[in-house]
């Protein structure tokens, strides 16, 4: 057989639609698969009451790289969304990152940067003292060490245990290494000089990406080209998981997933923010997004009568659902690293973005890492 193009690339996420988009401005033909109905990956957006809803989950976008910040809006134009989350613990509520509103949410005598200090300084040391002055052995004594036990207990014990399925005192330290503590007040959850969402939506991007690209969705790539992709491409750019490319040869890595309840809310404004996490047991869900908030603003919310939620719920991962963290603990990264060694030796194969990788990346760095890739 002629072969067509130069790239068949199988995923449609950021890192294969960045990828397409490089190759085409380089003169390469490409071919983008993806087995979902739709092109985006999990940045895909679902228009639900003239809303742009997150259908995998909430996305911001945002980084300190200006050439990525300026390469994307050169594309579309982004808003001006700041995150500025909110925790819910049994009905009391904090501003999130940890910060002077946090603190003095918390603590009713803390007032000023030195007050917050000297409090939280004072839960560290009990905490250090409780362990002996040893290592952390696990999740609970590393965040304890961090940020001591009140901030511990309302905003991280059980949201992680929700999160990971498990116990903290059965997580290990390290997934756990800082916790930023901020002695000012400031709620903008990132640092990065630049953050925003795609006016109109992620699709409004994604369609830029691809522009003038051959996609083909409903399409599987196990099914239909893992035999053949040879007589067809010079290369492959693969973005799927890298267990299931070598056939789980060398067992399953392990997944976090995450399942959401959306449903529309008949009120112009049902939390008043985009993000609120809920972070005890009590109630089942990790967090609540109202997808209104990442692009309408002020008085602007009330113009749409409707607004649209999504509860999320962190599970097990089992086949046939979607994979959406690495679990990084030894046997994960392990078996990773195995699997990666596999993945250098394959000629003229590209293992590229979150699942091929078993890694977690941002939007931001994905996109970086594409546009430095020297194409063949």
């Amino acid at each position: 057989m002629i072969k067509n193009y130069n790239y068949l690339i199988v995923g449609s996420g950021l890192f294969g639609a960045t990828f397409a988009y490089k190759a085409k401005q380089s003169g390469k033909s490409c071919l983008v698969i993806d087995k979902r109905p739709h092109l985006g990956g999990n940045v895909f957006c679902e228009q639900i009451e003239g809303i742009n809803v997150h259908k995998y989950g909430a996305h911001i976008f945002h980084t300190s790289n200006k050439e990525v910040w300026n390469f994307v809006n050169s594309l579309v134009p982004f808003n001006r969304y700041t995150n500025c989350p909110v925790a819910n613990y049994h009905g009391e509520l904090y501003n999130l990152p940890f910060n002077m509103n946090t603190f003095c949410q918390m603590w009713q005598d803390v007032k000023t940067p030195a007050d917050a200090m000297a409090k939280i300084h004072e839960q560290r040391t009990e905490a250090a003292a409780k362990i002996g002055g040893l290592e952390p052995r696990n999740l609970e004594e590393q965040a304890l060490l961090l940020v001591g036990r009140d901030i511990y207990t309302k905003l991280i014990k059980e949201y992680t245990e929700k999160q990971w399925g498990r116990d903290c005192k059965e997580l290990p330290a390290f997934i756990i290494r800082r916790l930023p503590l901020r002695f000012v007040f400031d709620n903008n959850y990132f640092n990065d000089l630049y953050q925003g969402i795609p006016i109109g939506g992620y699709n409004a991007l994604i369609n830029k990406l691809m522009e003038g690209v051959e996609t083909k969705t409903n399409c599987d790539f196990f099914q239909k080209y893992k035999d053949s992709w040879r007589e067809i491409a010079d290369q492959l750019v693969y973005t799927g998981p890298i267990d299931e490319y070598f056939n789980f040869q060398l067992g399953r890595l392990d997944w976090r997933t995450v399942t959401f309840k959306t449903r529309i809310e008949n009120t112009p404004n049902y939390q008043g923010n985009a993000v609120i996490n809920y972070t005890s047991h009590e109630v089942p869900y990790t967090r609540i997004i109202e997808h209104k908030h990442f692009e309408t603003f002020g008085q602007a919310v009330y113009e749409n009568p409707k607004t649209v939620i999504s509860e999320e719920f962190s599970t097990e991962y089992k086949p046939g659902m979607e994979q959406f963290y690495p679990v990084n603990d030894e046997r994960n990264n392990a078996l990773a690293d195995q699997y990666r060694a596999l993945a250098a030796n394959e000629q003229n194969v590209i293992f590229g973005g979150r699942l091929a990788e078993y890694r977690y990346y941002d939007m931001a760095p994905i996109i970086e890492k594409v546009l430095n890739l020297e194409l063949q």
